[in-house]
């Protein structure tokens, strides 16, 4: 029955554009045969996840989506206290980027959103390859994302697409007495499209210059009375920075909901994801310069793309066992792959524009698993009302990293970085890194969420993990295994003085393993840190406009970096500290404009290190930086309808571009533009252009030498209509 909804919809969605470039129109109609080819596999999923469950013993916990999230202000963010707590009573900064806003930025992925929220920093994205970002100055080198409140990203996976996502929570502050191993920064929680009982289909089919086309099909809708589903499916050719350069992306989301009864709710959720990308190391940095143009491509360009997959499992069961207690289980399961040859980076020479590079092949699959139990429950003690919140979670990740290399000695494998010539002879490769790295780990948690009166609430947790790693050396016939245990407190009081007005002091620690060894082959210690956060959050009476200020002072030991004489490899520096202050202020001001800023002032450095001279700044983190989306809503004169124009600023201050601070990212400022025409409430035109004036910028860097090059100028027009 669903591709009898499917396949009508993306053939009348392409008839209605015959105005879009050829391209665009092959986009979705791969998006229409992705969705017939790939829905089938829907029914193995769900039996694959149900077995999964049944084999872990703890079915899979579901997080909370019930966040009101109309506008720019959310009232709830699912993933900070795992209960359904206001925003404006969490004692810690959480920004959640709503639906709508996705929607005004253009935004097709979670790298798109990141720049309008206050204190995050843009790393390393391994050429293209992975979403990589810090908070309040710290990430590990793979970001550890949520996906709800679930582990969603370790191991190397895609960059995450917002065709499946509802809306993305930036949590600050240490999250570890929930979820366990996490940043003291903070985290991503992204709550994902559920299934809905009342019928809904979308279609959206988007074009534009640098190669750009996607296509995307949302539909959603009741089966029986009891159960309903949900079908997103994305196709894409990506923008990129030269004509040499060619990605595409294709998705397919299935998900189910059944509820037998008022009380008991269960649902899952698929997502399989391809990926054909080059790894696009970028520029390079000579002698501290950033000559070359943005479009200058030192790889090879004949090269076949990598191959990149990611097949995602959850399946939650959430159940009212009695008034004001709910039970949630569940589990999840992903698989990610990454494979493929690439030509690497070397060094330039003395003479400032031959750059060696070596041949390389690499296989990075990687297998996640955990699950989750918990219960929720309200009672009181005495006059003081309580929400306590009880739970456990037991997780397993294996990571293979298969890398072969050519030798730079024996074939530098060179090009002239002004005058590139392509199509050398690759040279042999050969094994340079085989590991297996397993982890388990076992955490329980409690958060008690007391209210002491109106105006006084108090938030405390803990949690207990224990963490076995093992990383076995095929190379070498070598092996480094660690058992620790950890214990990770958290506590926040906020006074309400107003219907408006909250203020809030909390304190916490973390804890994080670190993947992976060193060169010398032995496995990093886990990160410690602890956190202090204050902050003040406003909210409009209407609860249409919101504001919050936030200062923080985090000390974090073991931080991992890239080694400055082998980029390869990891460094743990001794010791880190970040400071800072975030404010934010966004919502509906009123009926005709609407806005989102931020502003972050952070100072994060290392502190205390052997290797690292004590001052040096953290790699690719701005002392300053801000952000401002404006937009006007009227009534579109004539034609009917309404309008929107808006402008999106970004500001980014010069950042360190390597661990030592021996060269430095310029600092930059783009501008986007923003423009839709609301037709009726099914039909939506819209076009927007991104760095409007054509700005030559670099978000990232990694190591000494590569420079991640932003896009230039780019028009993305589209069409989205709703049946």
């Amino acid at each position: 029955m669903r591709r009898y909804i499917v396949a009508p919809l993306a053939f009348a969605f392409v008839s209605l554009m015959p105005a879009f470039p050829s391209h665009a129109r092959r986009i979705a109609s791969q998006a229409c045969r992705a969705s017939l080819v790939l829905f089938p596999l829907s029914n193995a999923a769900l039996a694959q996840a149900q077995d999964l469950a049944a084999s872990a013993q703890l079915p899979e916990v579901r997080v909370s989506a019930n966040a009101g999230t109309g506008g720019y202000v959310a009232a709830e963010a699912s993933g900070a206290t795992r209960t359904e707590t206001p925003l404006r009573e969490v004692p810690q900064a959480v920004r959640v980027v709503t639906s709508a806003l996705i929607d005004d930025l253009g935004a097709t992925r979670l790298a798109d959103t990141v720049d309008y929220v206050s204190g995050v920093a843009r790393l390393n994205d391994f050429g293209g390859t992975w979403d990589n970002y810090a908070i309040r100055g710290f990430s590990s080198m793979d970001m550890g994302y949520l996906v709800n409140g679930f582990p969603g990203s370790r191991g190397y996976n895609p960059m995450r697409d917002a065709a499946t996502v509802e809306r993305f929570e930036f949590l600050k502050g240490p999250a570890a007495a929930l979820y366990g191993s996490s940043e003291p920064g903070g985290t991503i929680n992204i709550v994902t499209k559920k299934p809905r009982f009342t019928r809904a289909t979308s279609a959206e089919l988007s074009a534009g210059t640098l190669g750009f086309a996607r296509a995307t099909v949302d539909t959603t809708g009741p089966i029986n009375d009891q159960l309903a589903y949900r079908l997103n499916v994305m196709a894409e050719d990506s923008a990129s920075r030269s004509s040499l350069i060619d990605s595409n992306k294709y998705l397919v989301a299935p998900a189910l909901a059944w509820a037998p009864d008022e009380r008991t709710l269960v649902q899952y959720e698929g997502e399989f994801m391809r990926v054909r990308t080059p790894l696009d190391r970028g520029l390079v940095n000579v002698n501290g310069k950033l000559p070359l143009p943005r479009d200058r491509y030192l790889q090879e360009p004949n090269d076949p793309n990598l191959h990149l997959s990611s097949n995602t499992h959850q399946l939650t069961l959430d159940r009212e066992v009695a008034t004001g207690w709910r039970a949630r289980l569940g589990v999840s399961y992903k698989e990610s792959g990454f494979e493929g040859y690439a030509a690497e980076f070397g060094s330039v020479l003395a003479d400032g524009r031959t750059l060696t590079r070596r041949n390389s092949w690499r296989t990075l699959p990687s297998r996640d698993t955990s699950a989750q139990a918990e219960v929720e429950g309200n009672f009181h003690t005495g006059g003081l009302a309580h929400r306590m919140l009880v739970g456990v979670e037991a997780s397993r990740l294996h990571m293979g990293m298969d890398i072969y290399y050519s030798s730079l000695a024996a074939n530098p494998y060179a090009i002239d970085i002004y005058e590139p010539v392509y199509g050398q002879a690759k040279p042999p490769v050969s094994p340079s890194i085989s590991t297996r790295e397993n982890q388990r780990a076992l955490g329980a948690y409690l958060q008690d969420e007391v209210s002491l009166n109106d105006q006084w609430k108090l938030m405390a947790g803990v949690r207990f993990d224990n963490y076995h790693q093992s990383v076995d050396n095929l190379l070498t016939a070598t092996s480094a295994r660690q058992s620790q245990t950890a214990v990770s407190p958290r506590i926040g009081l906020t006074w309400l003085p107003t219907a408006q007005l909250s203020a809030y002091l909390s304190l916490g620690k973390s804890f994080r393993p670190n993947s992976g060894v060193d060169e010398a082959g032995n496995a990093f210690d886990p990160q410690h840190a602890r956190a202090i956060e204050a902050g003040l959050k406003w909210q409009s009476e209407d609860a249409r406009v919101g504001a919050t200020l936030a200062v923080f002072d985090i000390r974090k030991n073991n931080v991992l970096t890239r080694s400055p004489t082998n980029p390869n490899f990891n460094i743990a520096t001794g010791e880190a500290t970040s400071r800072g202050l975030e404010i934010e202020a966004f919502g509906q001001l009123n009926q005709h404009w609407r806005i989102s800023s931020s502003f972050t002032l952070v100072n994060a450095k290392v502190t205390e290190d052997n290797a690292i001279a004590p001052g040096t700044r953290l790699t690719n983190i701005p002392k300053v930086s801000a952000s401002l989306l404006a937009i006007r809503e009227d009534a579109m004169p004539v034609f009917g309808g309404r309008y929107g124009i808006g402008t999106g600023l970004v500001y980014v201050g010069s950042r360190s571009g390597n661990a030592t601070d021996t060269y430095s990212l310029p600092a930059y400022a783009t501008v986007k533009l923003v423009t839709y025409w609301q037709i009726d409430r099914r039909t939506r035109v819209f076009l927007d252009v991104h760095n409007v004036f054509d700005k030559a910028y670099y978000p990232a860097s990694w190591g000494n030498l590569a420079v991640t090059p932003g896009l230039g100028r780019q028009f993305v027009a589209g069409l989205r209509y709703q049946f």
